[in-house]
């Protein structure tokens, strides 16, 4: 007999909403499990039911905005650290880039809006802020397969079979990484393509094959690319775009 688990772990499992937004949408009486409402938090259920949201579920979670930011040197992309500010605190009306297009700023849009990944206090580009559950499993999810590329200006002589080493082969903390996808662009730059994205990752990779970084920019996230988007400003995720 299978074993029963939680419906809102279940829901977060299938990409409906994260485990929060669950609990939420089940308090509210928004969820029904084979055509059942379920408003009682914590109920079991069969791993193989089928799910629905009501309405009101749909309507909540269109509402919710994924936001880009073009991250500047000098801001943290999660909790503040002593002396810096986090980069949510460039989330304002004068800072959204009008050619983005989307709905304008307003203050709800910072409402429970947090970063989905990291990127170096002394890294630049793409970061993405959402409040939509959802997105951020997709992006940090465990299971996550999803591709961000960054170009990497280095300094220093690459070991001996250094770049297949980058490519596969190098393990951190104890862990091998997983396959990479690193090029030369020029005498002074490679390209990372990573599926992964432990802390300050690129930056102790090339350490290891004898490379120190000096600069260090995220350019694509999945299908959604950095562009024309000046650094310090920010646009909504359009709805025809997708990571």
């Amino acid at each position: 007999m299978t074993e029963p688990v939680r419906l809102s772990k279940l829901m977060a499992e299938r990409g409906l909403c994260s485990r929060r937004e669950a609990d939420a949408y089940i308090e509210r009486g928004w969820v029904y499990v084979d055509g059942q409402k379920i408003d009682v938090l914590g109920t079991r259920v069969d791993p193989a039911c089928e799910i629905t949201l009501s309405g009101q579920a749909k309507s909540a979670q269109q509402q919710r905005v994924t936001l880009l930011l073009h991250k500047p040197v000098g801001y943290v992309s999660g909790q503040p650290e002593p002396g810096y500010q986090p980069a949510v605190t460039l989330i304002r009306r004068d800072t959204q880039w009008r050619e983005g297009g989307g709905p304008h700023f307003s203050p709800a849009m910072l409402k429970g809006l947090a970063p989905a990944g990291r990127l170096d206090i002394d890294s630049t580009g793409l970061l993405v802020l959402t409040q939509d559950g959802r997105v951020a499993r997709q992006l940090i999810g465990d299971d996550s397969d999803i591709e961000k590329e960054y170009l990497v200006r280095v300094e220093g002589r690459l070991a001996e079979d250094g770049l297949k080493l980058l490519n596969h082969g190098l393990a951190l903390d104890g862990k091998a990484l997983r396959p990479a996808r690193v090029t030369w662009q020029n005498e002074d730059q490679l390209k990372f393509i990573l599926k992964e994205g432990k802390k300050r990752q690129i930056r102790r990779m090339c350490e290891l094959v004898g490379l120190r970084v000096v600069g260090l920019k995220r350019v694509r996230i999945g299908r959604v690319s950095l562009g024309r988007l000046p650094l310090g400003q920010w646009r909504v995720l359009r709805e025809d775009e997708g990571f």
